[in-house]
């Protein structure tokens, strides 16, 4: 791969990152803080929510799978030789790279699947209790902070990575 193609691919591949990182920590941080001003309605900020992740999640979905994609690729290409994964720091920290990334994808799974359709339309038609409402909305809460963390932890060993630990 010629130094411009790696250049492109780390492009691309950060590109992605930033949507990714940047969109849930700015509905982490920023979005849902701001939502409790908008109205008091517990149901009401739901149904917002629900709305804003159905559109974050069509440029989130594929720029996870496109983190993925290019940082596997990358990694083959960087590391060459498989017994290099494990005999070298940059290995080491690549597996781990590796587990947290599976472990983001279970835990967005779960995020996911937690507001499947049926939940979803539930509270759209006003047909969750708030009891319910305010035990989705935990779940959802604690598997997001989970996303972000992880995808936090993932980002400084994609840094380790880079500079050649």
């Amino acid at each position: 791969m010629t130094v411009l193609e790696q250049a492109i691919l780390t492009w691309i591949h950060l590109i992605a990152a930033a949507i990714w990182v940047g969109g849930s920590l700015f509905i982490g941080l920023v979005f849902s803080p701001l939502l409790k001003t908008m109205t008091d309605s517990l149901e009401e900020r739901m149904k917002i929510m629900i709305r804003v992740g159905k559109r974050f999640n069509k440029i989130a979905v594929p720029s996870l799978i496109i983190l993925m994609v290019t940082g596997l690729y990358s990694s083959h290409v960087l590391l060459g030789k498989p017994e290099l994964l494990v005999s070298t720091s940059y290995g080491t920290f690549l597996i781990i790279k590796i587990i947290l990334v599976i472990a983001l994808v279970i835990t967005y799974a779960v995020h996911v699947r937690v507001i499947r359709k049926d939940v979803e339309e539930k509270i759209m038609s006003n047909q969750m209790s708030e009891p319910q409402i305010q035990k989705l909305r935990k779940k959802i809460i604690v598997l997001g902070e989970v996303t972000v963390f992880l995808s936090v932890a993932i980002l400084f060993f994609a840094s380790l990575l880079d500079a050649g630990v």
